[in-house]
Parts: C-alpha cells; sequence; structure tokens
C-alpha cells in the first residue's frame, strides 16, 4: 500500500480572511486534521464551510498520539497538520511528526501561510536583511537574563515572542540588562481589528503596559546594535594582525579577532592578504 501524505499548513494568524485557496482545497481533500485546540480550528473549518475529523495534536500530547498519526499516514491517509496560528513547527506543535514522517518515508508537502515574526518585522521599520528569531523568551528568569546578557553585543535585529501574562516581567529584565534607553518595537493582535505597533524605549514600553493590561501574544523587536566605522584603515588593521600572527596566534583566529573588534568582515580582510602579501 502506498502511503498517504502529510500536509504542513500554515493557517491565518489572526483574520481569516488571509486563508490561501491551496489551504482551503488541502483541508477539504485531506482525511484528517491533526490540530493544536480544535476548538480553535472548527472556527476556520466553520468559517469556510468544511467538515472534516478533528484529531487534538500538541507539545504535551506524546508519542502515542504522534505513532497514532504516524500509521494512519502509512495507511495511505492524507493528514493536514494545523496549529492554533501561524505555521506549525514555528514555535508551534509540529516537529516531532515531521521528523518521524521523514524517518519513515512518508511524503510531505507543505501549505505555507502567514506567521506573526515575519508579519511584524515587514511594518517594523527595522532592518530585515540579517535578523534572528529566538521564539518565545524563556520563562525562568535567571535563563531569560542570561540571554539577554549574551545579546547585548547583537548587530542583526532579533525577535520574541511573549505571552501577556510575562511581559512586564520581561520588560524589566531588558530595562535592567539592556538599558532603560534601549530601543524596542512590540506588536500585538496582528492582522486583526485592534492591531498596534508600538515604538519606543524599553523603559517608555514598560510604562506603557503598566497602566494599559497587555493582551493577546506579543511580539518583541529589538534593532540590532549599530557598529561604529572603523577607526583604522584595511591596512592598519592588516598590520595589527599580522602582529597577532607573529606572537603566535593562529592567522585564522587572528583574522576573526580583528575583523570583530573594527566591525568588518573577516573576508574582506582576509582578501587583503591575499591580494597584498607580506
Amino acid at each position: 500500500m502506498e502511503s498517504g501524505i502529510l500536509y504542513v499548513c500554515g493557517t491565518p494568524i489572526g483574520n481569516l480572511e488571509d486563508v490561501s485557496i491551496r489551504l482551503l482545497k488541502t483541508l477539504r481533500r485531506v482525511d484528517l486534521i491533526a490540530c493544536e485546540d480544535t476548538r480553535n480550528t472548527i472556527k476556520l473549518l466553520n468559517r469556510y464551510k468544511i467538515k472534516k475529523p478533528l484529531l487534538s495534536y500538541h507539545q504535551y500530547s506524546g508519542n502515542e498520539r504522534e505513532d497514532y498519526l504516524l500509521e494512519e499516514l502509512l495507511n495511505g491517509k492524507m493528514i493536514a497538520l494545523v496549529s492554533d496560528a501561524g505555521m506549525p513547527g514555528i514555535s508551534d506543535p509540529g516537529p516531532e511528526l515531521v521528523k518521524k514522517a521523514i524517518a519513515a518515508g512518508i511524503k510531505i508537502e507543505v501549505i505555507p501561510g502567514p506567521s506573526a515574526f515575519t508579519a511584524a518585522l515587514a511594518i517594523s521599520g527595522l532592518d530585515s536583511s540579517s535578523f534572528i528569531f529566538y521564539g518565545f523568551l524563556p520563562r525562568q528568569s535567571k535563563l531569560r537574563r542570561k540571554l539577554l546578557q549574551e545579546l547585548q553585543t547583537e548587530n542583526r535585529t532579533v525577535i520574541f515572542y511573549e505571552a501577556p501574562h510575562r511581559l512586564l516581567t520581561s520588560l524589566a529584565d531588558m530595562q535592567e540588562i539592556l538599558g532603560k534607553d534601549q530601543p524596542l518595537t512590540i506588536g500585538r493582535e496582528l492582522t486583526k481589528k485592534y492591531q498596534e505597533m508600538q515604538h519606543g524605549t524599553v523603559a517608555e514600553l514598560l510604562a506603557h503596559y503598566q497602566t494599559r493590561a497587555p493582551r493577546g501574544e506579543m511580539c518583541l523587536l529589538l534593532p540590532g546594535r549599530q557598529i561604529e566605522p572603523p577607526t583604522a584603515t584595511i591596512e592598519q588593521i592588516a598590520e595589527e594582525t599580522r602582529q597577532l600572527i607573529r606572537q603566535g596566534l593562529d592567522k585564522k583566529e587572528a583574522l576573526k579577532m580583528k575583523a570583530h573588534e573594527y566591525g568588518i568582515k573577516k573576508s574582506l580582510l582576509y582578501k587583503y592578504f591575499l591580494d597584498y602579501p607580506k
């Protein structure tokens, strides 16, 4: 018997009109829909008059539920995997089932859809040429503060998700570690009627949400650290690098160290070494 197909489906993050035609066709075609919360998925199905069997599959479902879905796929069933909002596997359930399906040789297709962090980035006004997405901030204060400390020198745009009941404590940690003047953008209720993007400093946004109870999941965006232009010419930087090498430092490490110190690309410094050897 030929195995079925697992469809990994992106669903609207708030506005149900963001659904794609391909997603609707897929949901009507499959034999079963594995969803994070049946109460949320049924709203989408009812909106488009789709009737299909639903099976709850979330982060606490465990191996038994995954093995059942895998068996159904091996028996030729077509299954759609959806989360409450956005793409399964992106800070949502799904990766373990996908891994098992790959190992079993089951065909997997993706039905692309909205994602909150890319939507927020697109309208944030921040640099989108290079960014890093961390998902939800750690729940434990100790781990959260450790991560924030590591990000003090990050030069890419940094994106987090945060739950409303943890927002104030996370902002307080940011204020202490990154500073009260640290720029920050917070997006909430994206694509919905009351969508908002708040821009300001950490201190300003902390004060804002202390007087207005945060609601809905938040998307937090930190601009990357601005790298100051080099204070030395490429020739001077190269000579400093040669001095480190003469002192016994590995050439690769010396190039990396000086490139980081002056905020230039290591490849640029390496090319200069090749073009102008001494």
